[in-house]
C-alpha cells in the first residue's frame, strides 16, 4: 500500500501569520487557544478568530444531516471539506492579507485524523484539503483518553453527541465506550501526522498556567520578525474595518 500523498503547503506569502491548535474532544485546545487570543489582543495584536465546522453555507445542512442520522462517514468528510474551503477563502486568507494574526480552532489536521478514523482514505482526504494554506505553528495537545472522558462528562454538556461519540461506526451500543474507541482511532491518526506535518505536541495534562506560558514562547519565537501591519495587499479601508473586530462566529 503506497504511502498517503501529503498535500503540497508551501509556505504561505501572506503578511499576517495562521496558528492553529487540534487535540480530541476535552484536550482543552479551546481553553487555551482563547487565552492566546486575549494575550496577544493585550498586545496591540490584530487578531482573527476561526473554527471548524462554522460557515453558514453548511451548517443547515450538516444540522439535518446529523439530526436524521443519515451522513456516511464520506459525505461527513465533503461537508466538512466545503465547510473548510469556504472559511479558507472568507475567513483565512483575506485577514492573512491584511496582516493580522488569524487562531483556528481545528485546522485541516482535523479531518486527516477524523475522517481516516472513520474509515476514509487517508490519500484521498490529503488531496481533497491540497489548496489549504499552511499554517505558521500548528499546536496539538495531546491528552489520553482516561483524562480527556471524565473532562468532558464533568463539563456542562452532560453526555456525548452521536456523531461525537462515532455512534454511527457501530463500534458499540454504549455511547461512552463507543466515545473512548472512536476517539482513541483519532488519538492514533493524531500520532500518525504529527512528525508528517511538524505539529507542535503540548502536553495537555499539565496545568492551564504552565501550558499557555509553553504556548506563549513558542508564538513569542514566531512572532519575532512579525510586524503587525497592512501588507501589500487589500489597502480597501473597508476591507480592513471588515477583520478589525474579531467576533466571527
Amino acid at each position: 500500500m503506497n504511502a498517503p500523498a501529503e498535500p503540497v503547503l508551501p509556505p504561505h506569502p501572506y503578511p499576517g501569520k495562521l496558528i492553529t491548535v487540534e487535540g480530541i474532544d476535552g484536550s482543552g485546545k479551546s481553553t487555551q487557544l482563547l487565552l492566546l487570543q486575549k494575550w496577544l489582543e493585550s498586545k496591540g495584536h490584530k487578531v482573527f478568530f476561526t473554527e471548524w465546522n462554522s460557515s453558514d453555507l453548511v451548517r443547515e445542512t450538516t444540522k439535518r444531516g446529523k439530526k436524521t442520522k443519515s451522513l456516511t462517514p464520506t459525505t461527513f468528510s465533503l461537508l466538512h471539506a466545503t465547510d473548510f474551503s469556504s472559511r479558507h477563502y472568507h475567513q483565512i486568507i483575506p485577514p492573512l492579507k491584511a496582516g493580522m494574526i488569524v487562531l483556528a480552532d481545528r485546522y485541516i489536521y482535523t479531518a486527516f485524523a477524523r475522517d481516516v478514523a472513520r474509515g476514509v482514505s487517508p490519500d484521498w482526504v490529503r488531496k481533497l484539503y491540497a489548496f489549504a494554506t499552511k499554517p505558521d505553528l500548528a499546536f496539538y495537545f495531546n491528552v489520553p483518553l482516561d483524562v480527556a472522558i471524565p473532562r468532558l462528562l464533568g463539563g456542562t454538556r452532560g453526555g456525548f453527541k452521536y456523531y461525537e461519540a462515532g455512534m454511527d461506526l457501530d463500534l458499540s451500543q454504549d455511547m461512552t465506550e463507543s466515545f473512548a474507541i472512536f476517539q482513541g482511532r483519532i488519538l492514533n491518526q493524531y500520532e500518525k501526522i504529527t512528525d508528517e506535518f511538524g505539529l507542535l505536541t503540548m502536553d495537555a495534562t499539565k496545568s492551564i498556567k504552565a501550558q499557555q506560558e509553553e504556548m506563549r514562547r513558542s508564538v513569542e519565537t514566531q512572532l519575532q520578525h512579525y510586524k503587525p501591519r497592512r501588507g501589500t495587499y487589500g489597502r480597501d479601508t473597508l476591507f480592513w474595518r471588515r477583520f478589525d473586530i474579531p467576533k466571527s462566529e
